[in-house]
């Protein structure tokens, strides 16, 4: 979840953490239920990290990178994607269909998304900020993710200052829901 750095290093090891997830329930066989527990493990790293960025990230592109609104927007609009189809995969399970078909539709997304913000965003990016700017970018990044969700809240506000101010209660009863129910736990 936290990994250290710069907002580009937090980020791009964010990046890399969920395409190992990724490969991980993909390795395994369609029915078995550790690809259940592979995907709640997904969706949290994926909600908290989309959560960190929409309430850092894109406000900063908006403010210093040329068309940083488009950027942000579209940025925006992939994430409520990316979100709508957590949101159904949490009924699914392991052995449906709809379970595979979302995690490949899931993964397509999510590479596409990583891929246009490693090449693109985070370059642009790193030309307009100092790199004081970007660490101390990395360190909110990394508490907003301690506060954010862990479950997909697709109706939930995702630009500030709305998503700053609900996105932390929001969290702290996703994080009980967790605490109960043993979800995300790695083990």
């Amino acid at each position: 979840m936290a990994h250290g750095g710069d907002v580009i290093q937090e980020l791009t090891a964010d990046h890399r953490e969920v395409d190992a997830l990724f490969e991980q329930i993909e390795a395994l066989p369609a029915a078995d239920p550790q690809r259940r527990e592979l995907a709640d493990r997904l969706t949290l790293e994926l909600v908290r990290h989309s959560v960190a960025e929409e309430q850092y990230l894109y406000p900063t592109v908006r403010r210093y990178v040329d068309d940083g609104d488009d950027l942000a927007d579209e940025e925006i609009a992939e994430h409520a994607e990316v979100e709508r189809m957590l949101k159904e995969l949490e009924d699914c399970r392991p052995g449906d269909g709809r379970f595979d078909a979302l995690i490949t539709e899931l993964k397509n997304s999510v590479t596409a998304h990583v891929s246009g913000e490693e090449n693109r965003l985070f370059p642009m990016l790193a030309e307009v900020c100092s790199g004081t700017a970007l660490a101390d970018l990395g360190e909110k990044v990394r508490a907003a993710k301690k506060n954010a969700p862990t479950r997909p809240h697709p109706s939930a506000p995702d630009t500030p200052p709305a998503n700053k101010i609900l996105a932390p209660g929001a969290g702290m009863v996703d994080r009980l829901r967790d605490m109960l129910s043993g979800r995300g736990k790695q083990g």
